[in-house]
């Protein structure tokens, strides 16, 4: 999810979040993220596939949700994403002649493949990940558990 928010509104989104829960409230954060601070995503997909996103580091959401929640779990489920990854390209290409024509062209095809492809070995080389993060407003009280 804040991969589609932007560097900028980090603070806003993890603010109305925080309005959006009573106290002891939990909030789940599903989201990719990057190994590295950054203020913008790779420049293809920036044009083509996902315009105004990035991939935020720990130390980007830490700071945008300091002082306003407790963070009770961060899980990082990257080590199998490469798989999803790698399903959806392959129904994706299975399902192509039924869906090409019009608007969606060979261009469209070539473009879908590369980005599929290449953040499937993103994932498998570790670059990026996917993190589940709970948040808590307040604390659980007792403890958050978590169940994996």
């Amino acid at each position: 999810m804040a991969e589609h928010v932007g560097y900028r509104n980090f603070r806003a989104f993890m603010e109305t979040a925080d309005s959006c829960l009573k106290p002891g409230g939990i909030f789940l954060l599903h989201t990719i993220g990057g190994n590295k601070s950054a203020k913008r995503i790779e420049p293809w997909l920036g044009k083509y596939i996902f315009p105004g996103a990035m991939l935020p580091s720990i130390a980007q959401l830490s700071a945008a949700a300091e002082g306003l929640f407790v963070m009770e779990d961060w899980h990082n489920m990257s080590t199998n994403y490469d798989h999803t990854l790698i399903a959806w390209w392959e129904n994706f290409d299975r399902n192509w002649p039924t869906t090409k024509g019009g608007k969606f062209d060979e261009r469209f095809y070539r473009m879908w493949k590369y980005y599929l492809l290449s953040c499937a070995g993103s994932f498998r080389a570790r670059k990026n990940q996917l993190w589940q993060v709970v948040y808590s407003k307040g604390g659980v009280r007792g403890g958050y558990e978590s169940v994996r």
